[in-house]
């Protein structure tokens, strides 16, 4: 069976969280023995980000972690998809593509009949943007994944074919390591479009000034602002870093808190982002801001605990602090409910399972139906078992 992915970037993740989970997608295809193919755009601004500002080592660093991942660099306009798509059964593109190279597969798709082809959406935009998302023509497409129950009404209500595929950790890269504490908190996030800049100042910033935490802060995106804040705060700013290197970051520290952006906590319910499977994958007590996990994902209070407000994250973080077997069973019972339910090999068979309901072509032969016999008569059978486990 041949998948051709088609992602903003592979090797780049500047300001490109949903890299994690791609990259953790394409390497479980590929130890299932899956040919893949991957595309990503030769002038993207994820990887054009970060060459500016951090050159060639970061490009190194990632073909090191991940040697058997390869991208083709490509034009949207240009891009031979007779010869790319050659032989191919199933073709994934993100959200994050242009939209040129998005309607080119969707007629390529109803000239030839010779594909499956899923948009996968990882984003808020359909919901904040909408009109943005107009431009993304969907109309040849065999369905869209998306990563939460809310997102897929969404698309069903356009019309579309949907499922329920949620993000999750690549466990091959995001596990405990061994811990080496110099630090009482860390943040791993992108400060963002300023749309949550009351929440991190409530439940980052005031509360690692007023405990006097010994704290970190990595991310882009941080506006002349937001740094003061974290200088007043005693907040170390640190700057970007690699994906595949938070796991050791996560290592250094005692806790880390998350704090959704506004969207997934108000309009996108269910959805919990990749940093809480990053967070709970690598065995380190997690803090999160109000999120409504209404498809029983986790068990707030025993995988993480969530802190309405600012006077609660302190009493958490300060519990943490001095109570060393309750951030152990904290953090236990959230890499418990990551192994159990949330890898990228469980996607990887909810995925196919997604291709047999469609009708993936007979060149599937025994993937399919034997060594992702796991994976349950349907997605959302698959979906069912894992809120009920």
């Amino acid at each position: 069976m041949r998948f051709a992915l088609f992602y903003h970037s592979l090797v780049s993740d500047w300001n490109h969280g949903n890299a994690h989970f791609l990259r953790g997608i394409a390497t479980e295809l590929i130890e299932l023995g899956l040919e893949i193919l991957i595309y990503e755009p030769a002038d993207g601004w994820s990887a054009s980000n970060l060459r500016q500002q951090h050159g060639e080592g970061p490009f190194r660093a990632f073909h090191a972690a991940y040697p058997r991942l390869r991208s083709r660099l490509y034009d949207p306009l240009s891009i031979d998809l007779d010869a790319a798509l050659d032989g191919v059964d199933v073709v994934i593109v993100h959200e994050w593509n242009d939209p040129a190279i998005v309607a080119r597969i969707g007629r390529y798709r109803a000239r030839t009949r010779s594909c499956k082809v899923l948009f996968h959406d990882t984003h808020h935009r359909a919901i904040s943007a909408p009109r943005q998302m107009q431009a993304y023509d969907l109309s040849e497409y065999d369905a869209v994944l998306a990563f939460g129950e809310v997102l897929r009404q969404h698309y069903e209500r356009r019309g579309l074919r949907a499922f329920t595929w949620h993000e999750a950790a690549d466990t091959r890269i995001f596990h405990p390591l061994p811990a080496t504490k110099s630090l009482d908190l860390v943040w791993v996030g992108n400060w963002g479009d300023g749309e949550r800049t009351a929440q991190l100042m409530e439940l980052l910033v005031n509360p690692a000034r007023e405990l006097g935490l010994r704290a970190r802060a990595h991310g882009v995106r941080y506006p002349e602002d937001a740094l003061g804040a974290l200088r007043e705060a005693g907040i170390r700013y640190a700057g970007w870093i690699a994906n595949f290197e938070v796991p050791a970051v996560f290592a250094q520290a005692a806790v880390t808190v998350h704090v959704h952006r506004r969207y997934y906590s108000e309009q996108l319910p269910g959805i919990p982002t990749i940093r809480v499977f990053e967070a709970l994958a690598c065995g380190i007590p997690l803090v999160c801001a109000p999120w409504d996990d209404t498809e029983g994902l986790f068990h707030p209070g025993q995988d993480y605990l969530v802190a309405r407000d600012g006077p609660q994250m302190r009493e958490h973080l300060r519990r943490l602090r001095r109570d060393r077997g309750l951030a152990r069973e904290l953090a236990e019972h959230g890499l418990r409910a990551i192994r159990a339910r949330h890898t990228c090999a469980h996607r990887v068979s909810e995925l196919l399972a997604i291709c047999r309901e469609l009708g993936s072509s007979s060149r599937e032969s025994d993937v399919l139906t034997g060594r992702t016999a796991q994976a349950g008569p349907s997605p959302a059978a698959a979906m069912r078992a894992a809120r009920l486990s």
